[in-house]
């Protein structure tokens, strides 16, 4: 059965192919014979009750220097669409809200959006840790100065970062006593008017901080070990750091274990579990990445698993 597949991006002539997780999404729902029809946010609207795409028809190529063609405009009700991706990078932001809204629409529709609308905005990528505190190292979250200063102190050393950044962007680590802790926390909470989470530095960062990527509840047997770069504090691959894929311990099978309950309560088809030294960090749900590299080191084909379950799903549908 031809399947009509809508993916939600940031603009694709900015990406970078070789390791961009949702051109292999689009790699394989092409090698499987669906229609792409390629949207941003700008092209998302809502009108009298209905969800409408003013998308292009997408054609992709594994090619770094030449990898899509885009044809036919044509806006069109998103409930036409079997399924779409919800690929766009945070921030999660107002605008971000606001299309998840739109989608939901389309959802109840009968569309299948990956990962469900209500699912992106309810797991904070990491704040939703907090569910799992056996799991994790030490962490507050916190806008006051105060509380973060009296933290640090008393783990002796600590990563600072906010809410709503990705890649790495804005983390510090802070020693105890170190002389620009104010202005590190000034800025990072906007002058108390921002939540900053803080949590316990954990040196196991120099063999990687591991992502695990979880389909349907199901980890995949390797995870990228994001090793950060010489005189680096982060593995972010964005920062500069080199993914070795690793098999997954027992300890982070256990992890996901203790994630899926809500990982399917939420709708969250495809997730990325980041780990560091054992202890789970965050919960990426909104654009997940770290495919296209373990593919090239394991020869594993993750967009095709995440394929099969949503055909398997759509095959299921009323």
């Amino acid at each position: 059965m031809a399947y009509h597949l809508g993916v939600v991006m940031d603009p694709i002539e900015g990406i970078t192919p070789y390791k961009d997780t949702t051109l292999a999404m689009l790699l394989e729902a092409q090698r499987r014979g669906w229609e792409i029809r390629y949207l941003t946010l700008a092209d998302l609207s809502l009108r009298d009750g209905t969800a409408y795409g003013d998308g292009a028809l997408l054609e992709v190529r594994d090619d770094h220097h030449d990898w899509f063609s885009l044809g036919e405009r044509d806006e069109e009700p998103l409930e036409n669409l079997d399924a779409i991706l919800m690929r766009k990078d945070p921030p999660v932001d107002s605008a971000y809200v606001y299309a998840t809204h739109i989608l939901e629409v389309a959802e109840r529709a009968g569309v299948l959006v990956v990962n469900r609308p209500r699912g992106l905005r309810d797991v904070q990528e990491k704040l939703s840790i907090a569910h799992f505190p056996q799991c994790c190292t030490p962490t507050v979250v916190e806008m006051k100065a105060g509380p973060l200063k009296a933290f640090i102190n008393a783990q002796e050393r600590a990563v600072l970062k906010p809410l709503h950044g990705m890649g790495g962007e804005a983390i510090f680590v802070v020693h105890a006593g170190d002389p620009n802790t104010s202005v590190i926390i000034e800025q990072l909470s906007e002058r108390g008017t921002r939540y900053v989470m803080a949590q316990r530095y954990l040196p196991e960062i120099s063999d990687g901080d591991r992502r695990i990527l979880v389909i349907d509840g199901q980890p995949m047997d390797f995870a990228l070990a994001r090793l950060p770069a010489a005189g680096e504090s982060r593995g972010n691959l964005a920062a500069g750091g080199r993914g070795v894929a690793r098999p997954l311990t027992d300890r982070e099978r256990w992890i996901v274990e203790e994630v899926r309950p809500l990982l399917a309560e939420h709708g969250i088809l495809f997730a990325g579990l980041d780990v560091i030294g054992g202890y789970l960090t965050e919960v990426n749900v909104t654009s997940p990445t770290c495919v296209r590299e373990i593919d090239a080191q394991q020869g594993t084909n993750i967009a095709g698993e995440l394929f099969t379950v949503i055909e398997h799903r759509l095959m299921g549908r009323p």
